[in-house]
């Protein structure tokens, strides 16, 4: 959920202070558990004007060519650094799977992650279905063998992805292996959620089509 790019001592006990006012991870996500698949329909509409074009531009079988299935790639506020996780599903659908990984548990679980390992949870957490709290996103488009694909694998990254470490095995991270898989270009992990979406998007040259290389 979270990313420290700097790893000397000081920092860590600033990270403790910091952690001490972490808002964001005192909600469980279980506090999202009625609605974590359903984004807000206002949220969709933000996402998709930047990568749709307006109805009266819009070519026949333009929403054909990017494709009936999406992997969102985005960063929202925390009272940290942070975080980055995926949104994914069907473009004519308002249900959405998401997918990051936080640490379990409340505010004691992040401080002690940026010392150990701790155990982690791997859907929605708190704010990842609000609009406002949205820094950064990059949507991309797969036909329906792709998304098969991908949406297996990141089920299959969440199932073994069983801790969290601010250090080494973070959110930014496990969304960078989605995008690896996808055959997009990553750029360094551990920065910023915000500008690591934003990189990921300039590296790829804000592509909007992903096609998997056939196996």
């Amino acid at each position: 959920m979270t990313n420290k790019p700097d790893r000397s001592g000081p920092c860590i006990l600033a990270g403790f202070a910091l952690a001490a006012m972490l808002a964001c991870t005192t909600p469980s996500a279980s506090a999202h558990e009625a609605n974590k698949r359903v984004a807000d329909a206002n949220a969709l509409a933000t996402t998709d004007t930047v990568s749709r074009p307006a109805p009266s531009t819009r070519r026949p079988g333009a929403r054909a060519e990017k494709g009936p299935y999406y992997v969102d790639f985005r960063a929202r506020t925390a009272a940290s650094w942070g975080h980055a996780f995926v949104w994914y599903g069907k473009t004519s659908e308002r249900a959405v799977e998401v997918a990051g990984l936080t640490p379990a548990g409340d505010t004691w679980a992040y401080v002690l992650g940026h010392l150990t390992w701790v155990p982690a949870e791997t859907g929605a957490s708190y704010g990842d279905l609000d609009p406002e709290y949205l820094t950064a996103n990059y949507r991309v488009y797969l036909n329906e063998a792709d998304a098969k694909r991908v949406f297996a694998y990141i089920k299959k990254l969440q199932a073994s992805s069983p801790v969290w470490n601010a250090e080494t095995t973070n959110c930014t991270g496990f969304i960078g292996d989605i995008a690896e898989y996808m055959g997009l270009k990553v750029p360094y992990r551990w920065q910023r959620p915000e500008n690591f979406v934003n990189s990921l998007k300039e590296m790829n040259g804000g592509r909007q089509m992903v096609r998997l290389s056939t196996e």
